[in-house]
């Protein structure tokens, strides 16, 4: 029965059987193949018989079992029968120790079972779903095409190339198939056997090729390379890569999406592996189709970006407005967030208002609602609020905002997206030396003395804009010396001990140019990429010179506003004004002094400045505001503010704690000599 049994399995058997000596010589082995007859196996040692791909390896793992007597069970090698034709194939290996009845070892059985298409579809089934793993989790079109290549080399091929048309690359929209000739495509990513082309490269399909097929009829192409394949005349570039890496089976799939043509996919397998069958070309249909549309993703949000940061950037100051007592300068770091801005708005009296803000997200409605926030900011300062209340009523119009979102249909993709924004306002004083600073959720600024030390900012935190805190915000008013250095950034940048002290190690040096200490912030800042994006503005103090200033206090009588036109002509002429514009402002100055005689309070106290504009101001501690009327025919008063209103380009009451300042602005013709 022993007997038979034997010859039945090594007569019958599906499995090839093989009895080894303690030297891994073959000793008996059953019928394996057509190709090879049993008896030329007998007498050879197992690594000779099967031509493996790693032999050390697989008789290393044979010793190991004669020496524990541990059997090798389901383990699979690469490799192929002595003489047999094709390629190397998955083989599944079992090996048992043969004892004799006293336990010696007698040699081994290997029992080899052929399990090349299992491995196939388990290769193809691990391949894909390492392309939906590293495919799509990214929008950067640089990232996905590198994930494809390496779901697939080496395990389903030996080498890939992904070309994207280059026009998608940038962000517009993809052709429609059939494309022309000459579309060109750029190479995004490659891996495996090293190429002569390298990535970044672009090339225009050769005609002939089943590039050029596939790309206009959006059909995959299966193809096996010999080297007379008559189409490689026609590509002398691929020609030459497929001769120095052996190549000889080719895969060409469309990255394609509702008919538009976004690139090709080109799959290599060379020397020493099988060639690809139809069922690989299914898989590679479907990792395409998975790549097409995470290109297609990332080309919108491309797109996408680039309108809202050119919106954003419009939406932005368009050039420095230079300040009589302020210097600024800035920089944008472009990045995810388009909602970002900075601004400097000059305000009565030599003020200047400093504002730095943001919108939390990106794409087009981000960089909207920054541009609807900054357009209510510069509204609100030109009503000479302090900085708590021009916050708390930008608050009420986020508010307003946030309403309207809140009130779109369900299924609005906007409805869902929340609002959430920050903004510091900050009013710097150049008479008094002082900057009067609120926030809404946003990091306090930074600032350095003129010896550039650190200057302690206490400013407290008010509720972000969107939020739901009702907290009332406050204010901070910080005396600074001349030529300190203030720094306002966006985001999340100074929120942190470590990056505020980076912020001023980096303005340290306050003597340099602004727009270099600018640059230095950006490079102390943790995090070289700066992938959120933010906005810098700096600000450095300053006074008004004496020369472009003149104050009077004035006496509260009846003959002020006489006294007052000659002050004012005498200080004009000294700058050298046009006579239009002295007779004008002398108007100007004796409505205003009279309305402050008439309504006012003493002390009263009259300024006169010379910047880009000609700006005059009277101060009284009345608290009453004078009201713009338009008298009748018959009425003798009541013209007094109307002429003011016309011969100023701007005027308006600014109010503080002693009072109040009328002032106006006039614009000084060009060819007034200052």
């Amino acid at each position: 029965m022993t007997g038979a049994l034997l010859d039945a399995l090594f007569s019958q058997s599906a499995v090839g059987l093989h009895v080894l000596d303690t030297q891994l010589r073959v000793e008996r082995v059953n019928t394996l193949s057509d190709a090879v007859a049993p008896e030329r196996i007998v007498g050879r040692h197992f690594t000779d018989a099967y031509r493996l791909q790693d032999p050390e390896e697989s008789e290393e793992l044979l010793r190991g079992v004669l020496e524990s007597g541990t059997p090798l069970l389901n383990h699979v090698i690469r490799g192929r029968l002595m003489e047999a034709p094709g390629p190397d194939r998955s083989l599944m290996v079992t090996v048992h120790r043969l004892d004799d009845p006293s336990g010696r070892p007698l040699g081994l059985l290997a029992a080899v079972v052929d399990v090349n298409e299992q491995e196939k579809s388990r290769t193809r089934v691990d391949a894909l779903a390492s392309v939906r793993r590293n495919v799509g989790h990214s929008l950067d079109m640089e990232a996905i095409c590198q994930g494809l290549v390496s779901a697939l080399v080496p395990q389903f091929a030996d080498f890939a190339v992904v070309e994207v048309v280059d026009d998608v690359l940038r962000g517009t929209s993809a052709p429609v198939s059939p494309v022309r000739p000459d579309v060109p495509l750029r190479r995004a990513a490659q891996l495996g056997v090293d190429g002569d082309t390298p990535v970044g490269e672009m090339r225009h399909l050769p005609a002939g090729t089943p590039y050029a097929l596939t790309a206009v009829d959006l059909r995959p192409r299966l193809i096996q390379i010999t080297p007379g394949t008559p189409w490689l005349d026609a590509d002398p570039v691929t020609a030459h890569m497929i001769a120095t890496t052996g190549a000889h089976s080719l895969i060409v799939a469309p990255l394609k999406l509702h008919g538009a043509f976004l690139g090709l996919v080109s799959l290599y397998r060379c020397t020493g592996s099988e060639p690809f069958d139809e069922r690989d070309l299914t898989l590679m249909l479907t990792a395409a189709a998975h790549t097409a549309l995470s290109i297609e993703t990332s080309r919108r949000y491309a797109h996408d970006h680039v309108i809202a940061s050119t919106v954003q950037r419009r939406l932005l100051p368009q050039h420095d407005g230079a300040r009589i007592a302020v210097e600024t300068a800035h920089v944008l770091i472009p990045g995810r967030n388009s909602g970002c801005w900075f601004d400097t708005i000059g305000l009565s009296g030599a003020r200047t208002a400093l504002i730095v803000g943001s919108v939390a997200g990106h794409g087009l409605q981000t960089a909207i609602t920054m541009g609807q926030l900054r357009t209510a900011l510069h509204a609100l300062a030109g009503l000479d609020l302090d900085p708590d209340e021009v916050l708390a009523r930008l608050n009420d119009t986020a508010d307003r905002l946030a309403r309207e979102r809140r009130s779109l249909p369900p299924g609005d993709s906007l409805h869902r997206q929340p609002l959430t924004a920050s903004c510091l306002y900050a009013v710097y004083d150049p008479f008094t030396r002082t900057c009067t600073v609120a926030r809404a959720g946003h990091p306090a600024p930074v600032a350095v003395d003129p010896d550039g030390r650190p200057v302690t900012l206490d400013v407290p935190e008010g509720p972000a804009l969107f939020s739901e805190d009702s907290a009332p915000f406050a204010t901070a008013t910080i005396e600074l010396d001349e030529g300190s250095v203030l720094a306002f950034l966006t985001g999340s940048r100074l929120s942190d001990d470590e990056s505020a002290s980076r912020v001023r190690d980096a303005l340290g040096y306050p003597d340099r140019p602004l727009q270099d200490l600018c640059d230095a912030v950006v490079y102390n800042l943790p995090g070289a990429s700066h992938p959120d994006g933010a906005a810098l503005l700096l600000a450095r103090t300053g006074v008004v010179p004496p020369e472009r200033v003149a104050t009077w206090e004035l006496a509260h009588d009846r003959t002020t506003p006489s006294v007052a036109r000659t002050l004012v002509r005498d200080r004009l002429e000294g700058w050298h004004l046009g006579e239009e514009t002295i007779e004008a402002t002398e108007l100007i100055v004796s409505e205003l002094i009279t309305n402050a005689v008439r309504y006012g309070a003493p002390p009263l106290h009259l300024r006169v400045m010379l910047d880009r504009t000609l700006t005059c101001e009277v101060h009284d501690t009345s608290p009453v505001a004078p009201h713009l009327r338009h008298a009748r025919t018959v009425d003798e008063g009541g013209r007094g503010l109307f002429i003011v209103s016309q011969l100023a380009t701007h005027w308006g009451t600014r109010y503080n704690t002693d009072g109040k300042a009328l002032w106006t602005e006039q614009e000084v013709p060009a060819d007034d000599s200052t």
